[in-house]
């Protein structure tokens, strides 16, 4: 482990982009903690305080939202926009054409995601906006049509710009830019968490703390195995005769992940699970007896703890096998085995090889989806049994923690390992 980390030091490259990747992260932490003119931040941390249903869309925007700052919106819209592109590859004929042109089709893709990008970030804007102005204590004050059109621009702009940083970070190739600004914002909350967990120990609460200890441990475990597991289908590719030259067959494994949807469930059934809540809280400030009950009964859906985990859970294994059947196409990964001259051994190229990588697909796809229902919904179980609300194992940000250390530690080794090479070269 030294010596890899004394070979990574040593390379002038990798080191550069290095320091500078963590100089992007520190311009990012610098940027969530200035906050939008007019904000009363004391209001601010008690409204967080009191709506745990916020606490997930903040670790999505790497912990700005809290501070309403000017990057308070995060790279969620990003997100958003890039999983919508997404859903209409598979709708619009044009854009399906342009996903199998390679680089550069996906690349047009990138552009458009970036375009809509804009007015999703706008309108989230609006929307956050609408929630804190609601709030029973100012949040903020009386805004004038300029000053709303301002604070929404500057939101806005705050986006893009995170969205340039994530993809400046991207192109060094430590990591994927977008999920290390969500990971920054995760750990710099640890340390605080373990503050007021600390400031609020005592004695009685010793044996539930060592047991949420080595549930930690067995948690971040269990996502390391989820995270790296995968089935390996045997493939054979056939001889081929190039020129004069014939080469053998030879013997390969086409990899399966168990979670092939990464993080993406979980953030769909976010959006779907709190959109009641938030929908709610805006209704019972109507001026219409009926129409606060309505909201009421919303609002009941996400406080209640059990339905609230139950739709959580539920949502997060659906949308696993929803998302997972868009990035999965057997039939093309069939199509491509067949014509590179690649089969699965026991089975006729074409039509029964797709076939069977969809089963295979479907079975390791139960085992993926359940592990992330349960990794969603933990922090409401050890909640509700441990009745520790300072410092809990955060499913979601655990996952989005290992993924993108992981994710970072494979690039880094691949760059130390092609520098092996040239050097032998």
């Amino acid at each position: 482990m030294l010596e890899k980390v004394r070979q990574l030091w040593q390379i002038k490259d990798l080191r550069n982009s290095l320091l500078f990747v963590m100089a992007m992260l520190i311009i990012f932490r610098i940027a969530a903690h200035i906050p939008v003119p007019g904000i009363n931040i004391a209001n601010l941390k008690d409204f967080f305080a009191r709506n745990e249903m916020l606490g997930m869309l903040n670790i999505l925007s790497g912990g700005a939202m809290s501070n309403f700052s000017l990057v308070a919106m995060g790279i969620a819209p990003y997100i958003t926009a890039s999983i919508i592109m997404q859903l209409l590859t598979m709708i619009v004929p044009r854009l399906e054409e342009l996903s199998k042109e390679g680089a550069s089709g996906y690349q047009k893709i990138n552009q458009y995601s970036r375009l809509l990008t804009i007015p999703l970030a706008f309108l989230q804007s609006y929307g956050m906006i609408s929630i804190f102005s609601q709030s029973s204590q100012p949040i903020l004050g009386a805004l004038s049509t300029f000053q709303l059109v301002n604070i929404l621009t500057v939101m806005t702009a705050g986006t893009v710009f995170l969205m340039w940083l994530g993809e400046l970070i991207t192109e060094k190739k430590i990591g994927n830019g977008i999920s290390l600004l969500i990971f920054a914002g995760i750990v710099e909350g640890i340390p605080i968490s373990i503050q007021q967990t600390i400031a609020t120990f005592s004695m009685d609460q010793i044996v539930n703390f060592l047991v949420l200890a080595v549930l930690s441990v067995v948690t971040i475990a269990g996502v390391v195995i989820i995270t790296e597991g995968q089935r390996n289908i045997p493939v054979t590719y056939a001889r081929r005769i190039r020129g004069h030259r014939m080469y053998g067959g030879t013997d390969t494994y086409l990899p399966m992940k168990v979670n092939q949807a990464g993080m993406i469930p979980i953030i769909f059934a976010i959006s779907i699970v709190l959109f009641p809540g938030l929908i709610g809280q805006l209704l019972t400030r109507s001026g219409s007896a009926f129409i606060a009950r309505f909201g009421q009964i919303l609002m009941g859906i996400t406080q209640n703890q059990l339905i609230y985990g139950l739709l959580y859970f539920t949502l997060v294994v659906a949308f696993t096998y929803f998302y997972t059947s868009i990035i999965f196409h057997p039939k093309q990964i069939a199509d491509n085995l067949q014509k590179q001259g690649g089969f699965i051994p026991g089975l006729r190229p074409g039509e029964p090889t797709a076939s069977y990588l969809s089963k295979v697909s479907v079975r390791i796809m139960l085992a993926g989806a359940l592990s992330l229902g349960i990794i969603a919904v933990l922090p409401i179980i050890i909640q509700n049994v441990f009745r520790l609300s300072t410092f809990v194992v955060g499913g979601a940000a655990i996952l989005i923690v290992v993924s993108v250390v992981l994710e970072s530690v494979k690039q880094i080794q691949a760059q130390i390992s092609m520098h092996e090479y040239e050097g032998l070269g």
